[in-house]
C-alpha cells in the first residue's frame, strides 16, 4: 500500500483507456482524485447514452503488488450483476412461452421441491407447504422469504421468514431456485443458455458463468476494506446468483443491449424495470432488519433489478454486486436510456460511487441510503 499514491501520476497516463467516443464527465483527474481519497486500487467505468456505449475507461491496478494495470478487457468478478443477466435470459423464455412468471412452483417442477437434493438441497422445507406458493416472479422480486443464503442462518438450514410474496428481502437462494426451475423443470442448461442467449448475443467474449483457463493471464485480484489483497476466485460451479466473470467492456455491451431491449418483446423489456413490489425496508441489508421507511421515489422490486421514480420523468433502476473485495454498480435512467456502469476490484470504491453517478447522470433519485448503509439518508 505504501507505493499507491506516488504511482497515480503514472496510472493517469498509462492506465486510463481511450474512450470509444468523446469522453463524458467525469474527467480523468476527477476520478483519480476520488480514487486517491479512498486509496482505491482499480476502477472501471462505462457510460451508455441513448442505448449506445459512449465511453469505457479504466484506472489503477488489477494487481497492485505486481504493478499490473486494470484494462478494459481485464476479467473482473461480476458478483450479483449475474442475477440481472440471468433475469434477462429468463425473460426471453417468457417471450417464447416456455416460462410463466406466475406459475406456482408445483407446476414448474416434476417433483415436490423438498424431494430435490442436488445441486441444491430443499429437504429443509419438508412439512412447510408454503413452497407451493412460490412463482418465478416472486423469486425475481426477492420476495421468497428465504435468507440471502442458507449458510447465513444460525443452523445453516433453509426456512421461510415470511409468506412468499409478502415483502422484499434480498435472497440469492431465490436465484438458486430459479436455476433449479430452469434445469429440472425446463430441462435447460444454465451455462449454455446464458452463453447463447446473453453473452454471444452481445459479443461478450470475456464473460462466462464458469471459470475459463484463458482468464488467468488478465485477471483482477480483489482488495478489502483494509487494502488486503485476495486472489480472484476460480469459480468452477455455475450459479445464477453470482458466478459470472466478466470485463467492463463486456458489461457495457450487456447493459446497452438491455436498455435497448435487444432480444425481448417490448412488454418483457418494460416488465424488467416495472416496480412490481413496493419496498419499505430502511436498507437493502440486512434483509430482515426491523423497521420501515417511506421512499418518496417509490422504491420497488423490478425483475432482477430495483426500480425507482426519477426526477427525469421516468423509471430509474439499478443493480449492485458486492463481496468483501468487489464493488459493482449499474444505474440506468429509462427516460434518457442513459446508464453508468462502475466495476471495481476494491470494495472501498462504493464510497465514491454516489459522486461518480451524479457526475454522469446529473442530479438523480438513486436511493443510496437504502443501498449503502454508510450513506446518510436525506432529511
Amino acid at each position: 500500500m505504501k507505493c499507491f499514491l506516488p504511482l497515480f501520476a503514472v496510472l493517469l497516463s498509462a492506465c486510463a483507456s481511450t474512450p470509444l467516443a468523446q469522453a463524458p464527465i467525469p474527467s480523468d483527474q476527477e476520478v483519480v482524485q476520488l480514487m486517491q481519497r479512498e486509496q482505491l486500487q482499480g476502477l472501471a467505468l462505462a457510460v451508455i447514452d441513448d442505448g449506445e456505449i459512449k465511453s469505457v475507461r479504466t484506472w489503477g491496478w488489477r494487481n497492485a503488488g505486481k504493478k499490473l494495470p486494470l484494462q478494459k478487457d481485464t476479467i473482473m468478478y461480476g458478483a450479483s450483476l449475474t442475477k440481472a443477466a440471468f433475469a434477462y435470459m429468463l425473460l426471453q423464455l417468457v417471450d417464447e412461452r416456455k416460462l410463466d412468471l406466475d406459475a406456482p412452483l408445483e407446476r414448474l417442477l416434476p417433483r415436490p421441491l423438498p424431494e430435490y437434493k442436488k445441486p441444491f438441497d430443499y429437504a429443509d422445507l419438508a412439512g412447510d407447504e408454503r413452497w407451493r406458493r412460490i412463482t418465478p416472479r416472486i423469486l425475481l422480486t426477492h420476495s421468497s422469504g428465504f435468507a440471502n443464503f442458507r449458510w447465513l442462518e444460525p443452523d445453516k438450514k433453509l426456512r421461510f421468514h415470511f409468506d412468499p410474496g409478502a415483502r422484499y428481502a434480498y435472497s440469492g437462494e431465490g436465484f438458486y431456485l430459479l436455476q433449479l426451475i430452469l434445469e429440472q423443470g425446463l430441462g435447460l442448461d444454465t451455462k449454455a443458455e446464458m452463453q447463447r442467449r446473453v453473452f454471444d448475443r452481445f459479443g461478450m467474449r470475456n464473460t462466462s458463468m464458469q471459470w475459463r483457463p484463458d482468464f488467468a493471464d488478465n485477471l483482477a485480484d480483489g482488495y478489502d476494506e483494509n487494502g488486503k489483497m485476495e486472489p480472484h476466485d476460480e469459480r468452477s460451479n455455475v450459479r445464477a446468483a453470482g458466478s459470472m466473470d466478466t470485463s467492463i467492456e463486456d458489461q457495457a455491451r450487456l447493459w446497452a443491449g438491455i436498455v435497448r431491449g435487444d432480444g425481448l418483446s417490448p412488454a418483457s423489456r418494460a416488465a424488467l424495470s416495472k416496480g412490481w413490489l413496493p419496498i419499505a425496508s430502511r436498507h437493502q441489508f440486512p434483509p430482515f432488519e426491523e423497521g420501515s421507511a417511506s421512499w418518496p421515489q417509490r422504491l420497488a422490486a423490478g425483475l432482477g433489478v430495483v426500480t425507482f421514480q426519477d426526477r427525469s420523468g421516468g423509471a430509474g433502476w439499478f443493480k449492485g454486486g458486492h463481496n468483501d473485495t468487489t464493488a459493482n454498480m449499474v444505474i440506468c435512467l429509462d427516460a434518457k436510456r442513459r446508464c453508468v456502469l462502475m466495476l471495481s476490484n476494491d470494495v472501498r470504491a462504493e464510497r465514491i460511487y454516489p459522486e461518480l453517478a451524479r457526475r454522469v447522470l446529473g442530479e438523480n433519485d438513486m436511493p443510496w441510503a437504502w443501498e449503502y448503509n454508510f450513506v446518510t439518508p436525506p432529511r
